[in-house]
């Protein structure tokens, strides 16, 4: 299995709605984590991962992208999936960038 620390996020869409993807090329799927923007927020409403791949940190990277550019972009985010939401409770450094 490929390790899912090599395979890069990719950003897509922008404007009103996006995603965070990780194309698994092995199992020939993708993780992903989808927001809509409202309001000038973005909501992280959805987290997918492949049977396949769960347990090995790709959800975790999604989120971390996701993070990182809220940093950077100055956006807010809504955890509204249940994933992200845990991600926010384990990372009180992150309550900064909740809305």
């Amino acid at each position: 299995m490929t390790d899912s620390n090599a395979i890069p996020v990719e950003r897509v869409g922008g404007g009103r709605q996006g995603a965070y993807v990780i194309h698994l090329p092995k199992i020939d799927q993708r993780a992903e984590l989808t927001w809509f923007e409202r309001d000038g927020v973005r909501h992280a409403n959805r987290t997918y991962v492949p049977d396949a791949m769960r347990g090995k940190g790709v959800a975790g990277r999604l989120v971390d992208a996701l993070i990182a550019d809220a940093r950077e972009q100055g956006f807010r985010i809504v955890p509204e999936c249940s994933y992200v939401a845990a991600a926010f409770e384990r990372h009180p450094e992150w309550d900064d960038l909740r809305a």
